[in-house]
C-alpha cells in the first residue's frame, strides 16, 4: 500500500498580521446555512462507498466561519491577514466553498450535503476583498499575494492535509510566470512530493484586464502540471462562458447558478471557485476509498472517468462524474486525450482490484472567487505581485 512520504521540512509557523493592513469595507459574514441551503445541487456519489472520513482538506480562501453543518470538523490553520486562526470570513466566499465541499445535509430536509460530508476542513485565510495592503510600489490593493498563497499551501501540507482546495487565481503573462510564481510553483510541487493533491479553480474571464481569456495569460496555480485545474459547467454540462479556457484545464464541474450554501433561499453563486471544491471533495472520497493511490493516480482517475463533452478548452477531459470515479475498473486509469474516456492501465502497470465497498462509519454532526492579479501591478509583480480579490 502506498503511504504518504515523510516531509522533512520544518512546519511553517503560524502567519502573522500583514504589513499595512487596512479594512476598507464592513465584513459581510456568511449566513447561518439554514434549511434549504444548497438544495441538492451538489452531485452525490452512491451511498456507502465513501464520505471523506479520515481526510483533512485545506481550504485556502477568505476564511471559513464556524457553522452547524461543519460542526466538529472545522479547524483553523492560520490567517495571513490578521494573524488570527483562519476561522473568520468577511466575504462569505471561503465558507461557501467549504460547505460545497464538506457541509453536512440539512437536518430537517436531508438535502444540501456537500460532496464529502465526512471530511474535515482546515481553513487558511489568505485573501479578502474587505481589506487592503500597501504594495512595494506604494499603492493599496485588496489583501492577498502570491507569497502568502504559497506559504498557505506549505502550511496546509505541514498540518496534514491530504487535499488542498484553492479557489483563487492570479493571471500573469507567460513571460512572468517563472519569476513571479517561483514560490508558488515550489509550493505545489512540494505538495505533490509530500503526497498531497492540490485542486484549483481555472479562473473566470472577468474583463478587468487580468483573467481575460488571452492565451498569453497563465492562471496560477491552475496551470501548473501538478495541480488539478477545474473549469465550470451548468446543469446540462454546457461550459460557462466565464470559465477561463486553456490546455491545462483537467476537467469541469457544476459552477453556474448553484444555490448559495450559506445564503437565503433563491441566492445563487457562479464561478469556477465553486466548481473546484466539488472536485476536491471527490478527491477526498477517492483518498478515503483507495488509500493506496498516489496524488497523480487520484488525479488520473478524476480525469479518466469524467463525462466527455465539447468544452472548447474549458472542460479538459470532461465533466466530473463522482460515481464513475469511485467505481470504475481497473483501479489504475490513464486519461485519454481531452474529450475521451479512458479505461486502460498504464504501460507496465498491472491492474489492481477495486477495494471492497464497505460502508464507512458516518460521523455525528450537530448541526470561487478567483483572486486575480491587479492589472496594473505587473511591474511590482516580481517584488510580491499583490492580487486583487475577485470571486471566481
Amino acid at each position: 500500500m502506498w503511504t504518504r512520504p515523510v516531509v522533512a521540512a520544518a512546519e511553517p509557523g503560524p502567519p502573522g498580521p500583514a504589513d499595512g493592513l487596512r479594512q476598507t469595507a464592513a465584513c459581510t459574514p456568511p449566513g447561518d446555512d439554514g434549511p434549504g441551503a444548497a438544495r441538492g445541487a451538489v452531485p452525490q456519489p452512491p451511498p456507502g462507498l465513501a464520505t471523506g472520513a479520515g481526510q483533512l482538506v485545506a481550504v485556502v480562501d477568505t476564511g471559513v466561519a464556524p457553522m452547524p453543518r461543519l460542526a466538529g470538523r472545522l479547524s483553523g490553520g492560520g490567517d495571513y491577514l490578521t494573524g488570527d486562526d483562519g476561522l473568520t470570513d468577511c466575504d462569505g466566499h471561503g465558507s461557501d466553498v467549504a460547505l460545497l465541499l464538506a457541509g453536512a445535509a440539512d437536518p430537517v430536509t436531508g438535502l444540501g450535503a456537500g460532496i464529502a460530508p465526512g471530511a474535515r476542513i482546515l481553513s487558511l485565510r489568505q485573501s479578502s476583498g474587505r481589506f487592503a495592503v500597501r504594495g512595494p510600489d506604494g499603492a493599496e490593493r485588496p489583501a492577498g499575494e502570491i507569497r502568502t498563497l504559497a506559504a498557505a499551501i506549505d502550511r496546509a501540507v505541514a498540518l496534514g492535509a491530504s487535499v488542498v482546495n484553492v479557489s483563487e487565481v492570479v493571471c500573469v503573462p507567460s513571460a512572468l510566470v517563472d519569476a513571479a510564481g517561483a514560490a508558488l510553483r515550489e509550493a505545489v510541487d512540494g505538495a505533490e512530493r509530500a503526497g498531497v493533491l492540490v485542486v484549483a479553480a481555472a479562473g473566470n474571464v472577468d474583463g478587468s484586464g487580468t483573467c481575460t481569456g488571452d492565451p498569453d495569460l497563465r492562471p496560477l496555480p491552475a496551470s501548473y502540471d501538478t495541480v488539478v485545474a477545474v473549469g465550470a459547467v451548468d446543469g446540462d454540462d454546457v461550459p460557462g462562458d466565464f470559465s477561463v479556457p486553456g490546455p491545462w484545464v483537467d476537467l469541469a464541474a457544476p459552477g453556474q447558478d448553484l444555490p448559495r450554501p450559506s445564503g437565503p433561499a433563491g441566492a445563487v453563486v457562479r464561478g469556477t471557485s465553486y466548481s473546484a471544491p466539488l472536485v476536491a471533495g471527490t478527491a477526498a472520497l477517492l483518498r478515503e476509498r483507495f488509500p493506496m493511490l498516489t496524488p497523480r493516480q487520484v488525479a488520473d482517475r478524476l480525469r479518466a472517468t469524467a463525462r466527455p463533452t465539447a468544452g472548447d478548452g474549458r472542460t479538459g477531459h470532461g465533466v466530473l462524474d463522482p460515481e464513475a470515479a469511485l467505481t470504475a475498473e481497473p483501479l489504475l486509469l490513464v486519461p485519454d486525450e481531452p474529450g475521451g474516456r479512458a479505461g486502460v492501465p498504464g504501460a507496465g502497470r498491472a491492474p489492481l482490484p477495486l477495494a471492497p465497498a464497505t460502508p464507512p462509519d458516518l460521523p455525528v454532526v450537530a448541526g470561487v472567487g478567483a483572486v486575480a492579479a491587479a492589472g496594473g501591478a505587473l511591474v511590482a509583480a516580481l517584488a510580491g505581485l499583490r492580487r486583487r480579490a475577485r470571486r471566481s
